[in-house]
């Protein structure tokens, strides 16, 4: 490959843990141009590395194509795996679940395999593309930044060594190389969003809004969303504690003397935290709770994502709702989008809320000193109706359960007091 393509995906892939490197392949160009570059950088390095793809089983010739990376992978000497994602029930934004889906598939693999970082094929043209489907939809800051080259979620590291390259130069080299790729049709179905918008960039171009303008663009974005996020950390170092139990205790005083845009993200990123949700609440709808807090109208309990919150003492819990939590899975599996399990379960257990059944259970619980809506939400091991373990309604803590790795916290730049 051309140093001009090589050399900057090097830099981003020098950064890379020690240990295997996964690249998620779905067989399209960018991601083949990818495996490319991935397999070179490894053997530079002295490094491993593993392919994965998820075939999402959504239209005809998807498990095909998927066979198709598995064959060139082992042309080229790349272990690699298919994933089947067969969740999709026909409701809410197609791209977007599959998207998440994706995602998740790729951060279990990866723990299973030991991979501590896997690189994803997004271009200029893929940021690009993003900013403006973005102001389409009207979003601040956080929504025009950039994709970052690296970034942590599910307790994986994800790096994007193709941003500073454009699509076509790649698919210039692959054909050159005599290296075949899939098109997905979807990628000419202007039902989709991106679609019109990537048909729509040459247009934007004759007025100065060339691809590599929007992706400055959405850079510079980034660092105001840094600085910001900078900000909302020393705040919530001064106003938040958090419980062990997953609960937040919220001083409303100095939140009161930050700026508007600060004590939002703060609170958004509460709400995140305590629920486990991966996205932020509706803006109007989080405006409504600000202003409800700091103006002391909590009455008997505000809800909102999942969260409820209520005065206590001169602050305000923020605890997870219990109607909201979800129902049991198998033990191994995470739960409710906040606590998984630390080693193996008994055999036929479950993970569940604690719940009022389970509460039933534990006599001494009013010793733990904590509230007893916040029990109702812990994690506890059930087998039928029988109550395996309740650690945290019997003292011990936390016990056999962890917080998920990556469930967003707004004083991720330091500790709280």
């Amino acid at each position: 490959m051309p140093e001009a393509l090589a050399a900057p995906a090097r830099a981003v892939l020098d950064a890379a843990p020690s240990g295997r490197l996964g690249v998620a392949v779905s067989g399209g160009g960018d991601s083949v141009a990818l495996l490319f570059l991935a397999r070179a950088w490894a053997a530079r390095a002295g490094r491993a590395v593993e392919a994965v793809t998820v075939d999402h089983g959504l239209r005809e010739g998807s498990a095909g194509e998927a066979a198709d990376v598995a064959a060139l992978c082992a042309r080229i000497g790349v272990p690699h795996d298919v994933l089947a994602w067969r969740g999709w029930d026909g409701n809410g934004n197609l791209q977007d679940n599959a998207r998440r889906a994706r995602r998740s598939l790729i951060a279990d693999w990866a723990r299973s395999r030991d991979v501590g970082a896997v690189a994803l094929g997004h271009t200029l043209d893929d940021q690009a593309e993003t900013l403006v489907m973005r102001l389409a939809r009207g979003s601040g800051v956080d929504g025009l930044a950039a994709m970052a080259a690296e970034s942590r979620a599910e307790g994986i590291v994800w790096l994007r060594p193709m941003l500073g390259l454009r699509r076509a130069d790649l698919r210039v080299w692959l054909m050159a190389e005599g290296v075949g790729w899939a098109e997905d049709p979807s990628n000419e179905d202007e039902g989709f969003a991106r679609v019109r918008v990537r048909n729509a960039l040459d247009l934007l171009g004759n007025v100065g809004l060339s691809a590599e303008r929007l992706a400055e663009t959405a850079g510079r974005m980034g660092r105001a969303r840094a600085a910001l996020e900078a900000a909302t950390a020393d705040l919530a170092r001064v106003c938040l504690v958090e419980g062990v139990a997953g609960d937040v205790a919220l001083d409303p005083e100095p939140l009161r003397a930050a700026p508007e845009e600060i004590r939002l993200r703060l609170l958004a990123s509460v709400l995140m935290r305590v629920s486990g949700a991966v996205y932020r609440p509706r803006l109007a709808r989080l405006e409504a709770l600000l202003a409800n807090v700091e103006a002391g109208r909590i009455g008997h309990g505000l809800t909102l994502h999942g969260c409820v919150l209520r005065r206590s003492g001169a602050g305000v819990a923020v605890r997870r709702e219990p109607a909201r939590m979800a129902g049991r899975v198998a033990a191994g599996r995470r739960w409710d989008g906040r606590w998984e399990l630390t080693g193996a379960a008994a055999e036929g257990a479950e993970i569940g809320g604690l719940g009022v059944a389970g509460l039933a259970f534990c006599a001494r619980w009013r010793d733990t000193g904590l509230a007893r809506e916040t029990l109702l939400t812990t994690p506890a091991l059930w087998r039928g109706e029988r109550l395996i373990d309740a650690p945290f309604a019997r003292g011990a803590g936390p016990g056999v359960f962890r917080r998920v790795a990556g469930v967003p916290a707004p004083w991720a730049a330091g500790e709280l007091r």
